[in-house]
């Protein structure tokens, strides 16, 4: 999107006068500037007003001295307040000479032009390029993109900001609290910081407090399904769920594939993946997940984001799942791709922080507001891992919390050895947080070190324990394990559950449930790797067996 051209203002009520200002300045400046003209002092401070509410450019406004209801130094100097470096020039009379000089220190007039300016060669265009020149010096063009202002400690803040992050799109944050900016774009858009966060997006229109629900919309993500029946509908789309609706899509399925809340699932959140094959120099989750994610749609998968799928269950062999919305989609075949979250750490203050300066996974949005400040990790995984090593380049301090003696046994040795080398990283062991402080946002941390309890400063605190499974909406339907992971193929069969729940001659397919046409991949499944290409090859696998389940 090509940004707008500045804006001159040309203002004064002769009609003659006026018509000749305009001819002389399209005839110079049209190639670089827009040239708008005005025929009253009252017209031209609405028509400056709106220029605000739309946040054009306004370069430069010449305005005539003697026009009935606000003469010509009196608009310049109303119009001070809402364009403050704009260049402001006074068409004068002769006889009016003395005003003129008079509201070059009232008005901040930047100049006064007699009329006539004929020719405009000599007595108009000079004056006016070294007057544009200065303004473009001193011009910040307005960032095109989409702007969320909000307060920093704002959990819906922190939401938002993932939400935008996790589908690749590029935006602008203003904190309230410390930019100008921030409020008087709030303002110009009719809102009040009860509304915040506040979103602006690319068109000018703007949304306060706004779901993720109503951000997709407005960015144009699908959240209606567009058939009546698919062939496979994949629930989640981390990596497992967008490897099935790659390959669900490219061999011809009607595909359709539902997400809760952004793609790539748990690797999503990771700033640097580097043990995936074929990149050798790593890349984000969120980059995997973008890539994996157009993919899927380039070759014909349908993708409804964010929605949730809150019940599934079997009408005369199809699958129907209800979403939150009430909708309800039918399949012949569904893949369970739903993944794993992280366990929450059960200690005061957690839950009354989450969101502000406590968070859940790699946080990768809040990495710069951590600069030269202490951070601290709980966990040990390689996803804890990756987060360090991300935060270090911007943390004074990354303090890695782990209640064994090494990282040894939970993470790879690639992570072990970068973090050894990186001299702000330090590995705090037999080591556990008691507590976390703060009034509105964290402050401090209490963490028991091998049985002495310290108070330690803390910008952030992100969280890495172990996962439970998302599957609680659909353990009524598949046989899970005791710790709600999806039995499946080998895995069904040794349990005692499976002959009074099996209800076909054959044996279930490697990745399929108990429930014949349903299928788990990924990290919910129990058994699964917990390895993004192992998810990726489980996802892919998957729909083969949905083939072979349909060819039935």
């Amino acid at each position: 999107m090509a940004a707008k051209k500045p804006i001159i203002l040309a203002v004064d009520d002769d009609p003659q006068v006026l018509a000749a200002i305009a001819r002389d300045l399209r005839q110079e400046f049209s190639a670089e500037y827009r040239i708008l003209r005005v025929n009253s002092g009252p017209e031209a401070l609405i028509t400056i007003q709106e220029l605000k509410a739309k946040e054009e450019p306004l370069a430069l406004i010449l305005a005539d001295q003697r026009m009935p209801d606000l003469e010509g130094v009196e608009l310049l100097t109303a119009s001070r307040e809402l364009y403050p470096d704009t260049k402001r020039v006074l068409l004068t009379a002769y006889a009016d000479t003395e005003a003129a000089v008079r509201a070059i220190n009232s008005a901040r007039l930047d100049h006064y032009l007699m009329k006539p300016w004929d020719p405009p060669e000599q007595l108009l265009y000079p004056t006016l390029h070294d007057l544009l020149t200065a303004w473009q010096v001193t011009h910040k063009p307005k960032y095109d993109g989409v702007r969320l202002i909000g307060f920093q400690w704002s959990p819906l803040s922190h939401e938002l900001k993932d939400f935008l992050s996790g589908y690749m799109v590029g935006y602008q944050w203003l904190d309230y609290e410390t930019n100008a900016e921030a409020k008087e774009l709030v303002a110009a858009k009719g809102h009040d910081s009860t509304d915040l966060p506040v979103i602006i997006f690319q068109d000018g229109t703007s949304l306060g407090k706004p779901t993720p629900a109503a951000v997709a919309s407005q960015l144009g993500i699908t959240q209606a399904a567009s058939q009546d029946m698919y062939d496979v509908v994949v629930v989640g789309a981390g990596p497992s769920g967008l490897a099935a609706a790659v390959y669900g899509a490219s061999e011809g399925l009607k595909t359709l594939i539902i997400e809760r809340q952004t793609p790539g699932g748990q690797a999503g959140t990771s700033s640097r993946i580097e043990n995936y094959l074929g990149f050798p120099t790593g890349l984000s989750g969120a980059e995997l997940a973008y890539r994996a994610w157009t993919q899927a749609v380039r070759l014909g998968a349908e993708f409804l984001a964010p929605q949730e799928v809150t019940k599934l269950c079997v009408q005369d062999g199809y699958k129907v799942l209800t979403l939150t919305d009430g909708s309800e989609v039918s399949t012949k075949a569904v893949v369970l791709t739903t993944g794993v979250s992280y366990r929450t750490l059960d200690v005061p203050g957690m839950e009354r922080l989450s969101g502000a300066g406590v968070y859940y996974g790699a946080a990768r949005t809040e990495a710069r507001n951590c600069d030269e400040q202490d951070v601290y990790i709980v966990g040990g995984g390689n996803s804890a891992g990756q987060a360090a090593m991300y935060l270090a380049t911007y943390a004074r301090k990354v303090f890695i919390v782990i209640r064994g003696a090494n990282l040894a046994a939970s993470m790879s040795a690639y992570l072990i050895e970068q973090i050894r080398n990186t001299p702000n990283i330090e590995l705090l062991p037999f080591a556990q947080i008691k507590e976390v402080c703060g009034q509105d946002h964290l402050e401090a941390v209490m963490v028991d070190l091998n049985g002495t309890v310290e108070k330690r400063p803390a910008r952030a605190l992100f969280v890495f324990i172990g996962a439970k499974p998302s599957t609680e909406w659909v353990c009524d339907q598949v046989l899970c394990d005791a710790k709600g992971f999806m039995l499946t193929g080998r895995d069904l069969i040794t349990d005692p559950r499976y002959t009074a729940s099996w209800t076909k001659q054959r044996e279930p397919f490697l990745l399929e449930t108990c429930v014949p046409g349903i299928f788990a991949a990924g990290d919910s499944r129990a058994g699964a790797m917990a390895r993004v290409a192992s998810a990726v090859g489980e996802g892919s696998m998957a729909i083969k067996f949905v083939h072979q389940y349909l060819d039935e």
